[in-house]
């Protein structure tokens, strides 16, 4: 029984060893096969977290670039918008280059001619000399034979001659003097004449002109900029103006120094408003028909205005220039227009004067083309004007009479002063044109004020309508050297402390004078 007993528990035991065997065989296997899909889901969800890692990425360098890329458009524009920039001065200092190799080219002409004269002068002087000489060796001779005389009869011959000499001299000095002042009556009765009219001012009414373009309504802006500011820019490029697209309500502002450009800028921009298609090609074609259109307008001005002042033979330049001041305004007042009146003034003037009429009528019709391009040529456009004129062979007296009517050369000519005073009336100083009469005076207070605060001066007057401040010091205060330094000190404190179109010239007086009586 213990021997049977034994064998059954030991067979117990082999399949309870057997059993326990299979079941953990099962369970590792199940729990393998639960490993095996959690490291499947492991591997999966790591594969999609890569994908969207990946994604990200992708979408972060696609941005960057894009910035990038929007970086390095922006910083092309602004070169190539300075590149333009840098293009239209070096175009504008090419014009300058050229006028002033012209103007060396006349100068030089100039030269030879003073040299030619010098040397001319230098014969006459070795001719006066070889003269002189031989009058010297003539006298010494006369002297020789007075010294063989008696001193009573040297000096009575010597009396003599001097006497017959003076007689002579005399006798020619009152017919020269006589001569002369038959000459000159007529012509300073006329200088009288002139200057008193030249003080005279008349009433005018001014001419009001805009520089804006009206549009028809707000979403014409966007249009007119287009897609990243093309438009604007190609319409900028093609007038060389500059367009101004603030808050004013349906406008558009141009700027620009010359006024044919403003022109053009303005009949180009209202021709695409009305047309609707707006487009730099678009832009650049428009922009050149009316280039074209303008320049001939321009010329049938200035024809016009020459038949209109009854001027003939000028210059087809000079007649383009004056159709050019149709767009040019001075205190609002419109340039060509005033060129015009100044001419029948001086043509109405010269006949009551019997002063040559055609000749007063052209040069008051041209005094003010140097308007016409002031903007591109340094200097005062009175001197500007005759350089033109002189260029294209008017009358050296025309030209003298532009030059001067600004007093920025002194008047020589009754016809200077005649163009000064039509000048003054056609612009109806002091307190016409834009300036109201309360401000004018105001200014012309300050500038004499500021002359007045220097040690020294005892008078100060602002003439030419404040364009001149003429100034008188004491002569025991101030010597010379200190008169040029107050000149200049003077003219720096007006720059400084006012504000005035143009410039002013400062002319420091000094004057000395001795007062004796004869009793």
């Amino acid at each position: 029984m213990d021997y049977a007993l034994m064998i059954w528990v030991a067979a117990a035991l082999v399949c309870g060893g057997m059993a326990g065997m299979l079941i953990n065989r099962g369970l590792t296997a199940r729990r393998m096969g639960e490993a095996g899909a959690l490291a499947n889901r492991i591997v999966e969800e790591a594969r999609k977290e890569a994908q969207a890692q990946k994604k990200e990425l992708l979408l972060q360098g696609q941005n960057d670039l894009f910035n990038q890329r929007r970086e390095m458009e922006n910083e092309f524009r602004e070169k190539e918008k300075d590149v333009k920039q840098r293009e239209r001065k070096l175009d504008e200092l090419g014009a300058k280059l050229e006028e002033k190799m012209e103007k060396n080219a006349s100068r030089e002409l100039d030269l030879i001619a003073s040299e030619k004269e010098l040397a001319r002068k230098e014969r006459t002087l070795e001719e006066n000399e070889e003269y002189l000489q031989k009058r010297i060796a003539e006298q010494e001779t006369r002297l020789t034979e007075i010294a063989e005389m008696t001193v009573e009869e040297a000096r009575k011959k010597l009396f003599d001659e001097i006497e017959a000499r003076t007689r002579h001299e005399s006798a020619k000095m009152i017919r020269q003097i006589e001569q002369e002042a038959k000459e000159t009556a007529d012509r300073k009765a006329k200088d009288i004449l002139c200057n008193v009219i030249q003080r005279y001012a008349g009433d005018y009414v001014n001419e009001q002109t805009v520089t804006a373009v009206t549009l028809p309504s707000e979403d014409m802006k966007g249009r007119i900029i287009g897609r990243e500011g093309r438009n604007i820019r190609a319409l900028e490029a093609a007038t060389g103006v500059d367009l101004i697209i603030d808050d004013t309500p349906e406008t558009v502002v141009l700027s620009a120094y010359s006024p044919v450009r403003r022109q053009v800028a303005r009949m180009a921009l209202e021709r695409l408003i009305q047309d609707g298609r707006i487009h730099p090609a678009r832009i650049e074609d428009v922009v050149k028909k009316c280039e074209q259109e303008l320049e001939t307008q321009i010329r049938e001005v200035g024809e016009q205005a020459t038949f209109d002042a009854g001027v003939h033979g000028i210059s087809p330049e000079i007649v383009r220039l004056l159709g050019q001041l149709r767009y040019r305004t001075s205190f609002t007042q419109n340039v060509l227009q005033h060129s015009l009146e100044v001419s029948a003034l001086c043509g109405m003037m010269a006949a009551e004067l019997g002063l040559d009429v055609k000749k007063a009528k052209r040069a008051g019709l041209m005094h003010d083309i140097g308007k016409a391009v002031d903007h591109e040529v340094e200097g005062p456009h009175a001197i500007i004007g005759a350089d033109i004129a002189k260029k294209y062979n008017e009358n050296p007296e025309i030209v003298h009479a532009i030059a001067a009517h600004h007093e920025d050369v002194r008047p020589e000519t009754a016809l200077a002063v005649l163009v000064q005073a039509a000048d003054a009336i056609s612009g109806a100083r002091p307190g016409a044109r834009k300036e109201l009469l309360e401000n004018y005076v105001k200014r012309l207070e300050d500038l004499e004020g500021i002359a007045l605060g220097f040690d020294g001066v005892q008078k100060a007057y602002a003439i030419q309508a404040g364009r001149e401040i003429r100034v008188m010091v004491n002569s025991e205060n101030v010597d010379d050297d200190a008169t040029y330094l107050m000149c200049k000190n003077i003219a720096e404190k007006i720059e400084k402390n006012l504000t005035y179109p143009g410039q002013i010239r400062v002319t420091v007086i000094r004057e000395k004078r001795a007062v004796g009586y004869a009793r």
